[in-house]
């Protein structure tokens, strides 16, 4: 539990700091109670920039899902990520080299060089940080951060998913059926491609695509379009490995679960519902079923 950890800290002051770039009047107690909103396997790396701790409302499917939701976003999937173009939750915090640079530099606070000029473009970017931080520019003789990102991006990118095992995570019957549900009627491949699990090339949607709230990917500087207007989205996340999440393994029993960026969904089940309804795909329950085993088997 990050934030737990963090909000145990007996000198808050300097965080307090920070976040009083964005919110003057912010005081040790609330700092304490916002990391401790995160809950395990969250962590908010946005908060020390725009302040902004809880997202005042969710929405998804255009119903709002609920209110001063924390901020706090689950730490993404580090396997299975090779020949993925965008690896961050909304794609536009980039790769895993661009996020290895900007954690050093930012969150760790290591001395080295990060430079992203869309934090300079106010139609890019709500984050106008102050300060000049988040871009820091280090002599290399003293940087400590840029040599080391390369061997790091390789070794990342070299992680495989976890593999699970028939008939102990999932029905392979009803995975095989699943199989042809996921490139058919319920057309998962079609951002979900095989066996990349998301898109080979640009891997985003947009946040009035996906019709959920916009708030955790207005957060990162955005893409332009033609008309010089902010594109605020989020990844295709991959597939691989997503049984570890739905069984709860490796983790508490009441950590289980959860997906989308901020875990709006408990399980896979929710997660399915919410795109049979967005849709319409008529799925039955034992389809739903045998997706889901599908979905396990990746």
């Amino acid at each position: 539990n990050v934030g737990a950890i963090a909000a145990s800290a007996p000198n808050l002051q300097p965080v307090v700091d920070l976040l009083r770039l964005a919110n003057p009047a912010i005081t040790a107690n609330q700092v304490r109670a916002v990391l401790n909103s995160w809950g395990p396997g969250k962590f908010d790396a946005e908060l020390f920039l725009d302040g902004k701790a809880f997202n005042p409302q969710q929405v998804t499917n255009g119903i709002v899902t609920g209110t001063n939701v924390p901020g706090a976003t689950l730490l993404p999937n580090a396997r299975g990520l090779s020949g993925h173009n965008l690896h961050t939750w909304t794609g536009d915090w980039g790769t895993v080299t661009y996020w290895n640079a900007f954690v050093a530099v930012n969150e760790l606070h290591g001395k080295g060089t990060f430079f992203d000029e869309r934090f300079d473009n106010p139609a890019s970017s709500r984050l106008r940080p102050k300060q000049n931080f988040v871009m820091f520019s280090t002599d290399p003789d003293s940087d400590r951060v840029t040599g080391k990102l390369a061997a790091l991006h390789f070794y990342q990118l070299a992680l495989p998913a976890v593999k699970p095992r028939p008939g102990i995570d999932f029905d392979p019957d009803a995975a095989e059926r699943g199989d042809a549900l996921f490139s058919g009627k319920a057309n998962c491949n079609r951002c979900h491609r095989e066996a990349l699990w998301t898109e080979p090339g640009w891997n985003q949607h947009s946040a009035a695509e996906m019709k959920i709230d916009a708030f955790e990917a207005k957060r990162a500087p955005a893409s332009i379009d033609a008309q010089g207007k902010a594109v605020h989205g989020y990844r295709t996340m991959n597939l691989a490995g997503i049984f570890v999440r739905e069984r709860g393994l490796f983790m508490s029993p009441a950590n289980k679960g959860q997906f989308y960026h901020d875990g709006r969904f408990k399980t896979l089940l929710d997660v399915v519902n919410r795109y049979d309804a967005r849709f319409n795909l008529g799925l039955s329950d034992q389809e739903k079923h045998d997706l889901i085993e599908y979905l396990k088997s990746l």
